[in-house]
């Protein structure tokens, strides 16, 4: 028999994995030999002492847990094939989903394996020269690769949620992330994982390409018959899952120039708001110093400010500021954090709900008027400095609307540059932070702290587009063997609810030819 269990502990207990067992053994009325398994970890820190609250399982026998399974290796390399578009998670896991399934994935990618692609991002940063294939966003593994590897979901809905964990975790990452109520694998370590994925993908027969762009297609009326590749070939294709991620701006212009239905949507822009990560340890643990047993804190802000939501994003606890530009002549910024989160800075997006009026000055772009809209206000950052070093501002200097004199140090390797915000954000998104700083700064009196520091532009939070697919069968409206998938499509946000969507759409790419 399973007893299911909730229990908590000192931060210096939960250290202890003895203690944890004994504790949840005594909790469930068992002895000390029975087995125990973790469901979720999750730090509590609204109280004077953090406390780890705790669920978990206890049973006499380890086989008494249903332990989530791993996708099944099958030989697919003379099976029929289906063509994904994008190596991000969204493509990886419909590729692992696909060979379950007895189809053969042939992954098309436009940048380079993760080593290579690493290479490519050091360079980024020394020269400030933005290759446009391969770089934060595009290459194996997709843009989560090197922003950290955040697993934390709220789409527990849309799929199985311990399985993909449990994928992850086949290939190299640590158990923790099963229970973990915010699991994270580090950009120092997911790149290796990717690894593992692309080799059992090809130990099974799967194809993955690189530096394989695709610039065109030709179809019939209702159906995609060949993709028209960068070295000049054409590729006959039977079914193709569209992966390619929120920032392949290239794709959307193909699909809107062939007149393929897409439409525009909602996202969000801003900045990445960094703190020494001692002042952000200070504030949600009120107290002068961390302690030995307590993480590197982390926050989550959600405010009303002039009629739209702002909020905080994809925080990184002890991490950086990275230059995640795709093209030349923009800035874009993004984060990362490694395993341990033990840098000295931290930094979250901190960005304000952008929808249909404020694409309206782009009307005349007609789906594409959300990307305009993105695209502008990346290349306003480019133009505030000249260079790839970021505009930034003081916060209490965005808050006063003064040019700051001087800046803190930045995480950015690039560089910041001290620029007035307000030219390289929307008005209306820019008032609207600065009055949710505000009211944030009613309860977070500290958050409002002198090393505070904004740099421009946080703009790749989601699509700018969305393209259309029907509900159950995950098929284009117009073109029959088209089956958009992931954030590129605007179906996800983040590699988690990606992956979720890849194993959905694998899915119903199989049944309609099964």
């Amino acid at each position: 028999m399973i007893a299911r269990i909730e229990f908590v502990l000192t931060p210096e207990a939960a250290a202890d994995a003895e203690k944890v067992h004994a504790t949840a053994c005594k909790e469930a009325g068992k002895g000390t030999q029975s087995k125990v398994r973790l469901l979720r970890k999750s730090l509590d820190a609204r109280g004077k002492q953090p406390l780890y609250r705790f669920v978990a399982e206890v049973a006499d026998r380890q086989d008494a847990f249903q332990l989530p399974e791993n996708f099944k290796a099958n030989d697919v390399s003379k099976a029929e094939e289906v063509h994904i578009i994008g190596a991000g998670p969204a493509g990886l896991f419909a590729a692992l989903q696909l060979i379950e399934l007895g189809r053969k994935p042939i992954l098309l990618e436009r940048g380079k394996e993760v080593r290579e692609r690493r290479r490519d991002l050091a360079q980024l940063c020394r020269s400030g020269q933005v290759d446009p294939d391969s770089n934060y966003c595009f290459g194996e593994g997709g843009a989560g690769t090197y922003s950290d590897g955040k697993l934390y979901t709220r789409s527990d809905k849309r799929g199985d949620v311990p399985r993909i964990l449990q994928a992850f975790i086949a290939h190299g990452a640590a158990d923790e992330i099963a229970w973990e109520a915010h699991p994270h694998i580090g950009t120092n370590k997911l790149p290796g994982i990717i690894e593992h994925i692309r080799e059992h993908i090809r130990n099974c027969g799967g194809e993955i390409r690189f530096n394989c762009r695709v610039d065109g297609l030709l179809r019939d009326t209702s159906r995609i018959t060949h993709l028209l590749l960068g070295d000049g070939h054409r590729m006959p294709v039977k079914q193709i899952i569209l992966a390619t991620g929120h920032s392949a701006r290239d794709i959307f212009r193909m699909l809107h120039r062939e007149n393929i239905l897409i439409e525009a949507k909602p996202f969000a822009l801003g900045v990445r708001i960094e703190h020494p990560q001692s002042v952000v340890d200070a504030m949600r643990y009120r107290k002068e110093k961390r302690g030995d047993f307590l993480p590197p804190a982390s926050y989550n802000l959600v405010e009303q400010a002039k009629g739209r939501g702002v909020f905080s994003f994809c925080m990184c606890p002890g991490g950086i500021i990275a230059p995640a530009a795709t093209a030349p002549g923009e800035i874009v910024v993004n984060g990362w954090s490694p395993s341990k989160r033990n840098g000295y800075f931290a930094n979250s997006g901190f960005v304000a709900a952008v929808d249909m009026p404020d694409f309206m000055p782009w009307k005349n772009e007609g789906a594409l008027q959300a990307l305009a809209f993105q695209s502008h206000w990346e290349q306003q950052a480019y133009a505030a400095t000249g260079s790839l070093a970021a505009p930034a501002q003081r916060m209490e200097d965005f808050l006063n609307q003064r040019l700051s004199n001087e800046l803190p140090e930045c995480s950015y390797i690039p560089g910041i540059a001290p620029v007035d915000l307000n030219a390289v954000l929307p008005e209306q998104v820019h008032t609207s932070m600065r009055q949710a700083l505000r009211q944030i700064a009613q309860k977070w009196p500290l958050y409002i702290h002198p090393d505070a520091v904004l740099v421009g532009v946080e703009s790749r939070t989601s699509s700018p587009v969305r393209i259309p697919r029907d509900k159950e069968s995950c098929r284009h409206p117009q073109i029959t063997n088209l089956f958009p998938c992931g954030e590129g499509a605007g179906y996800a946000g983040g590699i988690m609810s990606a992956a979720l969507d890849g194993v959905r759409v694998a899915h119903a790419c199989w049944k309609e030819n099964k």
